[in-house]
């Protein structure tokens, strides 16, 4: 048995979120996306062109 000292953040974040949705559920669960959602996700992962990279974001708003 591990003890929650012995856990990082990151393990004990991910052992509450399951702890939740084994009590509660998961909302999303069973619905449907929009046909249009679809489209639009399956056209932007097909363009990769448009996706700028973090390191760009975080440097382009560092120099306002």
């Amino acid at each position: 048995m591990t003890n929650v000292r012995d856990l990082t953040i990151d393990e004990l974040e991910y052992l509450i979120e399951q702890k939740i949705l084994e009590v509660l559920g998961d909302p999303d669960s069973g619905l449907d996306l929009k046909e249009e959602f679809k489209q639009e996700l399956k056209r932007r992962l097909e363009n990769p062109s448009g996706r700028i990279p973090h390191n760009e974001v975080v440097s382009r708003i560092g120099q306002d």
